[in-house]
């Protein structure tokens, strides 16, 4: 795989009920300027995508937002990025974020960033794309979910290697480690109906 170059970052554009989330992305922020990985996120100021952002950009790091028309407002677009693309849709949105980054990771956040981190699994499971896709699991913000995905696959609706492919680290350099590494799992050559 190619060095890391851009990481797609989704995650909530509300703070959440604990720090230990804000916390978490401007540690991720941290470990990406580190690595000289560039941030790719939704492009809002405000909540868990404002944090991640900010300390990005505070440490001299690229960060680009990928914004809709119609969130302009409602999720207050960051005015100081390095980049700002502003879509037509929220398809164009996932279409353009993913085409900008080598990997993908959903920080704390809600039904949007469940959404998205789960679509371009879908996308690498169908053989798509070849990038890592993770969960930073803050404070056991996952816990419930992974325990829930892991169960899918013990009933045979993920298979193994597909429920593989969803990293999950507690730490944000560890996570990153692992996408470094990352080797995406041969496919299939058909997936049958209880398999997608």
């Amino acid at each position: 795989m190619k060095a890391m170059q851009s990481l797609c970052v989704y995650c909530g554009s509300s703070s959440g009920r604990l720090e230990d989330y804000a916390q978490a992305a401007r540690v991720l922020a941290s470990a990406m300027v580190e690595r000289g990985i560039r941030l790719v996120y939704g492009g809002a100021s405000v909540g868990i995508m404002g944090s991640v952002a900010d300390e990005v950009l505070r440490l001299g790091g690229q960060a680009v937002g990928v914004i809709p028309e119609s969130l302009m407002r409602k999720e207050l677009a960051h005015a100081g990025l390095s980049e700002l693309h502003v879509t037509p849709s929220m398809h164009a949105r996932k279409t353009l974020m993913a085409e900008l980054a080598d990997g993908f990771v959903a920080l704390p956040g809600g039904i949007g960033t469940f959404e998205e981190i789960f679509e371009v699994w879908t996308w690498a499971q169908l053989g798509f794309h070849g990038k890592p896709c993770g969960l930073l699991n803050v404070a056991g913000y996952y816990d419930g979910l992974v325990s829930f995905l892991d169960h899918a696959a013990s009933e045979r609706f993920v298979r193994p290697d597909q429920r593989r492919m969803l990293v999950v680290e507690e730490s944000p350099a560890a996570l990153i480690d692992r996408f470094a590494s990352y080797t995406p799992p041969a496919l299939p050559k058909w997936v049958g109906r209880d398999e997608t």
